[in-house]
């Protein structure tokens, strides 16, 4: 049973959250079995395409089979009518580009993890009283961790996870780390469209592992 505190502890103990959308559901599931043997537990599948909800339905089920203590996350969710549907498919928790109160209502209700995007102090505020259990600081790159060194102080226990524009580096892994943030997301810099096109499972399995030690090495 996936919970809110079960999702949350696997994202901030991971300290990485990958994230990718592919139009193939059974190259999907193989990207997914290979973070998995690389040793990742928790990820974020993204509402990014017209086969997004019908993919996570065949994934869902694949992923508790296999998988069980795989966090499976759905990504881009910006309406209620998207989190409803994907909650019905089984989602372990929802990752939004902005701040919907009514969809972090949703993920309340069933008692998961809702991370919504925020750009702005307001937006931050906003996903704070209507308690994000993770708030997503996006575009990252945009922002930069020195942004987060201003804000972090208005809201006290506030857990922040970047996402867009972190690299695989160990200067800007180490900013990021040194600015409070509890994780780092990351999308096309470690699961690249090439890699999935060319199905160079491989390739992705030594970039997650190398990730992933940056990251115990950097936090």
């Amino acid at each position: 049973m996936k919970t809110k505190e079960s999702s949350l502890k696997a994202i901030t103990d991971q300290g990485l959250l990958p994230l990718f959308f592919y139009e193939d559901a059974e190259v999907s599931l193989d990207v997914i079995r290979t973070l998995y043997r690389s040793g990742i537990r928790v990820l974020e599948y993204t509402n990014r395409g017209k086969e997004a909800l019908e993919n996570f339905r065949f994934l869902i089920p694949a992923v508790e089979k296999e998988m069980p203590d795989l966090h499976l996350g759905i990504g881009t969710i910006k309406t209620t009518a998207e989190a409803k549907a994907f909650l019905e498919a089984g989602a372990h928790f929802l990752v939004c580009p902005v701040v919907d109160p009514e969809v972090g209502q949703l993920a309340h209700d069933a008692g998961l993890l809702w991370v919504p995007g925020c750009f702005s102090p307001t937006e931050i505020n906003v996903a704070y009283q209507h308690k994000a259990g993770l708030i997503k600081l996006f575009p990252a790159n945009l922002l930069g961790p020195s942004y987060l060194v201003s804000v972090k102080e208005l809201f006290p226990g506030q857990l922040f996870i970047p996402t867009g524009g972190v690299e695989i580096e160990e200067g800007n892994m180490t900013k990021w780390f040194k600015s409070g943030v509890c994780a780092v997301g990351m999308g096309s810099k470690l699961i690249s469209r090439e890699i999935l096109e060319n199905k160079n499972y491989e390739l992705l399995a030594e970039l997650t592992k190398k990730t992933l030690d940056m990251v115990q090495q950097t936090r």
